[in-house]
């Protein structure tokens, strides 16, 4: 599904208005009717149930006027009230308003807390959120925060238009104060912040209404942010040989970094791959050969420090030349002439790549090597970002996906921002945000984890961006189903490790029901 910007959604709203005749009385009247068939579903029965509406000065006040209207037609008890001077609605708005006037519902002004009002709310089965709209850009301060802590204070059910009030449409950030609603139906198609945390955990249960946009509108090609669905996976050949599912070279390890290594080589078979080698510092092989004993090992020189040595190189170039993909960098430490060894290695390497760990600290500073290179991955956290771009971790939360975007465009690469909600940015400008996936996968070796699971999607013989985009799916599925047997506290990578055979069987089973458990339900 694509998702928009703000104003990308204002330009589909003018479309929909001006090329097909679509007023924005019709537009309002099925926003509202999608809200309410929502409610209708949790519920089931509206009659004698009392609902508070507070609805803000702009459209998104009108779809709660709208709404309220249709819960009042139906039986329910309503009440409204209102964060500004009603005389400013305009159009719709204005209309349904108006509307709300003549047959009844109490209507009020906010102006701020008080103990009626906190009264009212107290008793309402639900609250409908409609004070803020996507748009906002500065945070929420006055009577609209007072509207907001009231309702966060009250554990009342509550449903949100379009967007939580106080998450910022394009970003996802809380903008001071945010309602954390229990149901959220966006409009048109989703937004960013409806997406992207902390604005998707403030969403609650996501639903989309195309609110009867063409389908020109909500399929539009130039909107090229998208989540990250599922692909099916290539048959698995049953007279296939440990070839057939791929060989990877692992340049992985030094001395007191034995996990990365381990995961990253041996996740590679865990979530269907062939053939895994690794070529790590050889004082690295006992420790782990005694736990990692289906990966094939190439003990390399190494420097004082237990790291690979420099004149490693032309053996590595050599095993490289007869492998199908090659992944650089995880826990290969900070020495000098190995970081060296690194960047040579992603220089003169004509294979698929994956750049990860120490490998990307080792780019950083020699970005250059990226020019005319095809079929290359990098996959940093947002710390490795930092040190790539040059820009502050906070300003890179702050505006995860055009940095993304902008860094895969530069330089030819894509690029995997790990977090919640990982990011894959290609190079033509596309970005897809992963759906799966928890807060337990933030441990020490996950990456490692996706790293051995993105080879070995293009092992099992997806194209190389399908591959990535397929690794990042699957390794969260795996964290997820890791969270279903243990729970999120105290996952391990192992964990996740250990979950990815289950992952990759239901995918291969049972696709539809994976894919319709992450994609965002329309309404």
């Amino acid at each position: 599904m694509r998702i928009s910007t703000v104003e990308q959604m204002h330009n589909l709203d003018k479309r929909a208005i001006e090329k097909y005749g679509i007023e924005d009385k019709l537009l309002m009247e099925n926003a509202a009717h999608s809200l309410y068939f929502v409610i209708l579903r949790h519920f089931g029965e509206l009659k004698g149930k009392k609902f508070v509406a507070f609805a803000g000065p702009g459209n998104n006040g009108g779809d709660a006027i709208t709404l309220s209207r249709k819960l009042f037609s139906n039986g329910a008890d309503v009440k409204i009230y209102l964060m500004s001077d009603p005389s400013k609605y305009k159009g719709a708005a204005r209309m349904n308003y108006e509307i709300a006037e003549r047959i009844g519902i109490p209507m009020e002004r906010f102006e701020g807390r008080n103990a009626m009002i906190e009264y009212e709310v107290e008793r309402a089965d639900a609250i409908i959120d409609g004070i803020l709209g996507t748009g906002i850009s500065r945070n929420v301060e006055g009577k609209y925060a007072e509207a907001i802590d009231l309702i966060n204070s009250l554990a009342k059910l509550v449903f949100s238009v379009d967007i939580p009030s106080g998450i910022n449409g394009n970003t996802g950030e809380v903008m001071g104060v945010a309602v954390r609603a229990d149901y959220t139906v966006t409009f048109g198609l989703p937004k960013i912040g409806n997406v992207l945390y902390p604005g998707f955990e403030y969403c609650g249960k996501l639903y989309v209404s195309h609110i009867s946009f063409p389908p020109e509108n909500y399929e539009d090609e130039e909107i090229n942010i998208l989540t990250n669905d599922p692909m099916p996976l290539p048959p698995r050949k049953r007279d296939g040989h440990k070839g057939t599912f791929g060989d990877v070279l692992f340049v992985a390890g030094a001395r007191k970094y034995y996990g990365a290594p381990y995961f990253s080589a041996l996740s590679f078979l865990k979530a269907g791959g062939g053939y895994s080698r690794l070529a790590t510092a050889e004082s690295v092989v006992p420790f782990i050969g005694t736990q990692g004993r289906e990966i094939v090992f190439h003990p390399m020189p190494e420097t004082d420090e237990g790291s690979i040595s420099y004149i490693a190189k032309e053996e590595i170039l050599k095993i490289a030349r007869s492998e199908d993909f090659v992944v650089i960098g995880p826990g290969t430490s900070l020495n000098e002439r190995t970081q060296k060894l690194m960047v040579d290695l992603i220089k003169e390497i004509n294979k698929p790549i994956l750049v990860d760990g120490d490998g990307l600290t080792a780019l950083s500073k020699y970005l250059e090597v990226l020019e005319g290179k095809e079929n290359i991955v990098l996959t940093p956290h947002p710390g490795e970002m930092a040190r790539l771009t040059g820009i502050s971790v906070k300003d890179i939360l702050k505006n995860r996906i055009e940095v993304a975007r902008e860094f895969s465009m530069e330089h030819g690469a894509i690029l995997v921002l790990k977090g919640a909600h990982t990011l894959i940015a290609m190079p033509d400008g596309r970005v897809y945000i992963n759906m799966t996936g928890n807060s337990g996968m933030a441990t020490a070796g996950s990456g490692d984890v996706l790293t051995g699971t993105i080879a070995a999607m293009f092992g099992l013989g997806l194209k190389f961006e399908d591959a990535v985009r397929m690794g990042v799916f699957v390794h969260g599925l795996a964290g997820d189903i890791a969270a279903e047997r243990i729970g999120e506290d105290g996952m391990t990578a192992r964990d996740i490790m250990n979950a990815l055979p289950e992952a990759v069987r239901r995918i291969r089973e049972d696709f539809d029901r994976v894919r319709r458990k992450y994609e965002i339900e329309v309404v």
